[in-house]
């Protein structure tokens, strides 16, 4: 639900009532992944998608439904080879949908405006909602922030059959997520414990975008940023000459810093989500950018340069004391092998390489490969027999 914050909580602003179709569980292979969701409100508009297409007929008729008669319910939808005409995914997967109504003085009302408000004002909030347990409770679910509190910010799941333990370990768990930037399942038992009467709940975390800090203001530069922008980063450049880090040569970039890029980095904020690229390929500001750059916890380094540049940086880094695990870090030359020339080539090169690195992708063709085509939040993609170290022990050609 949280994917489309900013259309339901103006919904929401405005008194509207609505029903929200979730995503809650995946099996196979799915469009969307769990908290994709469908609203639709009392006059028939619609926002968002659950399934890019397939079953969104379907679902649109559940919200109405759910909106009239007030229900929560809970469906499932896959392939059928039986009914050609019946609603299915035409992918192969399945997909689980848990649709709530919004309505005036419905308990949960205030749980999603608290979800929905936050999201919508970029402040980090995560939603956990009831998605399998006993009947009563489903739909059911509470808010945290990132404040290092027990209480939620809301709760409806008031019900006599749970105990106190039960909403600080929900509300543990979420927060937990929330940290992380993870959105999943979470399982709890109905005392609070791990072995009680199991709870299943969706939890939903909305945080502020990820962070790519570019380092160097070159044309290559211009081109990343434009991309990454596009895929939804806050994007940072960074270099130390004021004539080339200007406002007016990188429009799209969020921040324009004029430092040297090591002292840049040991001053601002990174965190896993984060992806550093060194464009620069200038050992005066590549080897100590790079040498505190790969002891950051951060999700990604990446260093533009040949292979012979490579070879001198990395000489160079380990004269600096970084260990082979350190050096394993960085990719470089950065980028996947798309053959690119341009600028605006490489930048796609280099966004693929970052994208897969997120979500677990081997950038292998999908054309006669066995990898999945949408993997699991957090798995690899080697679970369909593909030799992942083989492939990530190729060389990387710098676009």
């Amino acid at each position: 639900m949280l994917d489309i914050a900013a259309e339901l909580h103006r919904w929401a602003v405005q008194g509207r009532e609505f029903a929200v179709a979730t995503v809650v569980s995946v099996t196979g292979s799915a469009p969307r992944q769990p908290g994709a969701a469908l609203a639709v409100d009392r006059t028939g508009e619609a926002v968002g998608s659950v399934s890019g297409g397939c079953v969104e007929g379907a679902v649109y008729e559940l919200c109405r439904q759910a909106l009239d008669d007030g229900v929560t319910v809970r469906e499932r939808f896959g392939f059928s080879d039986e009914d050609a005409f019946a609603a299915g995914l035409t992918c192969g997967g399945t997909i689980e949908v848990l649709v709530v109504p919004v309505r005036a003085g419905d308990p949960g009302r205030p749980v999603a405006a608290a979800a929905l408000a936050a999201a919508a004002a970029g402040r980090p909030a995560a939603l956990a909602r009831v998605t399998h347990g006993p009947d009563e409770l489903l739909g059911r679910g509470l808010v945290v922030d990132a404040a290092q509190h027990n209480a939620p910010l809301c709760s409806d799941m008031d019900d006599p059959s749970l105990q106190d333990g039960f909403h600080r370990a929900v509300a543990a768990h979420a927060r937990a997520m929330l940290a992380a930037g993870r959105s999943g399942p979470v399982t709890v038992g109905a005392d609070g414990s791990l072995c009680g009467r199991p709870v299943t709940l969706l939890v939903e975390s909305s945080v502020p975008p990820p962070r790519m800090i570019v380092f160097g203001a070159v044309d290559f530069a211009s081109a990343l940023t434009r991309a990454a922008a596009f895929l939804g980063y806050r994007v940072t450049v960074c270099d130390a000459r004021p004539v080339f880090a200007t406002a007016a040569r990188f429009p799209e970039a969020d921040e324009i810093v004029v430092d040297w890029p090591h002292r840049y980095l040991a001053t601002t904020e990174v965190d896993a989500r984060t992806a550093l690229c060194v464009l620069t390929h200038d050992p005066k500001f590549d080897v100590p950018l790079l040498k505190a750059a790969l002891r950051l916890p951060v999700g990604y380094v990446g260093a533009m340069g040949s292979r012979r540049t490579h070879r001198d940086r990395e000489a160079a880094l380990r004269e600096e004391g970084l260990t082979a695990r350190e050096l394993g870090r960085l990719h470089s030359p950065i980028g996947l092998d798309l053959g690119a020339r341009t600028p605006e080539e490489t930048a796609l090169s280099i966004m693929a390489e970052i994208v897969a690195e997120r979500h677990g992708g081997s950038g292998t063709r999908l054309t006669g490969a066995r990898t999945p085509i949408h993997h699991e939040p957090g798995r690899p993609p080697n679970a369909a027999g593909v030799d992942i170290a083989a492939v990530n022990a190729r060389p990387p050609s710098g676009g």
